[in-house]
């Protein structure tokens, strides 16, 4: 068999993994969308919708995820709000309208936004971004960082790290009854490779604990295990909820600028390396940096330290695909078959050419 065909093989193999045997997309009689879902053995569900609509995608996403972590609790929020560039730069205000509607409808008692920018003053970019205004109209509450004192972090130590001494770690965060976040689908130019729900947890450690002299961001970005220590903050929480909005990419430069493709989908899930697995596989879809095109997707540095720690699943063949109509299933197909190893430019990327 030589290499196209065995794209080919892979790419119909994912289809009918996908497909979950044969289960049709469309909503239920009760109006619940059914999940298309390979079946394998301790899976991680990924919902995959294919949409331009960055509203009916989270929503649509959330449901078709079909858990709800988050009833009864105090959320704590993170998005990305590393700098006030547009989208995919920071979160766009549909995305995160959505999100916060979805929580509010299903139950969640208080939500609570916060962020450091890492890429400007966190309250301007807030400000500039619309976060305030949103946060008004749909009455959830804001927090800082920049503005903390010492008492607002707590000092994570995990064994093994490749952290000095450990990393301090927003309170804000640990305190609250559980934690969603929202992320974007973008390579990293400094070092990062990609910036996806893994890296998105920079945001949640300070840069210089106040009347502190030690610069963490400085040993991050100074380090040559970076991509591992971006893994090892994760170790501080596990989030109820992600949601990745790729409806635009970067799919070189970023975390702030870079050049732009429509990806066209919103994902969700519970399991942060599924997630970035899935997000690689995009990118790599669309045409990406030598950095996040080499190896395997799970040799990826910040996945394979994440899976080392136990972090999520250890291997592509437990992401479960999770769509609700043909076009989403179709996408969802020919990504798995690049998540499984084939070459994106042998794979029949549909996509590209539909309207």
């Amino acid at each position: 068999m030589n290499r196209r065909a065995f794209c080919r093989a892979v790419t119909a193999l994912a289809a009918g993994m996908i497909a979950g045997g044969g289960a049709a997309s469309g909503a239920t009689p009760e109006g619940a969308p059914r999940r298309r879902a390979q079946e394998t053995d301790s899976t991680a569900p990924v919902a995959f919708v294919r949409t331009r609509d960055r509203a009916e995608g989270v929503r649509r996403a959330l449901d078709l995820l079909g858990v709800n972590p988050i009833r009864g609790k105090r959320l704590f929020l993170k998005a990305n709000y590393n700098s006030a560039d547009p989208t995919p730069g920071s979160t766009h205000p549909e995305a995160l309208a959505a999100l916060v509607g979805w929580l509010r409808a299903n139950g969640a008692e208080g939500i609570t936004l916060g962020d450091r920018s890492g890429m400007g003053a966190t309250r301007r970019v807030l400000r500039t971004r619309g976060v305030f205004d949103l946060a008004a109209d749909l009455d959830f509450d804001t927090l800082v960082f920049d503005e903390l004192d010492a008492g607002g972090w707590v000092m994570i130590r995990p064994e093994e790290s490749h952290w000095a001494d450990g990393f301090p770690f927003v309170r804000a965060a640990l305190e609250a009854d559980g934690v969603v976040q929202t992320c974007c689908l973008k390579t990293h130019r400094y070092g990062g490779h990609f910036t996806l729900s893994l890296k998105n947890s920079v945001g949640l450690v300070a840069a210089r604990l106040p009347g502190g002299d030690h610069n963490y961001m400085n040993e991050l970005h100074g380090s040559r295990f970076m991509r591992e220590m971006i893994a090892e903050i994760n170790l501080a929480y596990t989030p109820d909820l992600i949601v990745l909005d790729g409806v635009e990419a970067f799919v070189d430069g970023g975390p702030d600028r870079g050049t732009t493709v429509e990806a066209q989908v919103i994902l969700a899930g519970t399991d942060r390396v599924a997630l970035d697995a899935v997000g690689v596989a995009l990118l790599r879809y669309f045409g990406t940096t030598p950095e996040v095109s080499a190896g395997a997707i799970f040799e990826q540095a910040q996945i394979a330290r994440a899976a080392a720690l136990g972090l999520g699943v250890s291997g592509p063949e437990q992401i479960a695909l999770l769509t609700d109509d043909p076009a989403s299933a179709a996408y969802a197909a020919e990504v798995r078959a690049i998540l499984l190893g084939a070459d994106p430019a042998e794979v029949d990327r549909t996509l590209l050419s539909a309207p």
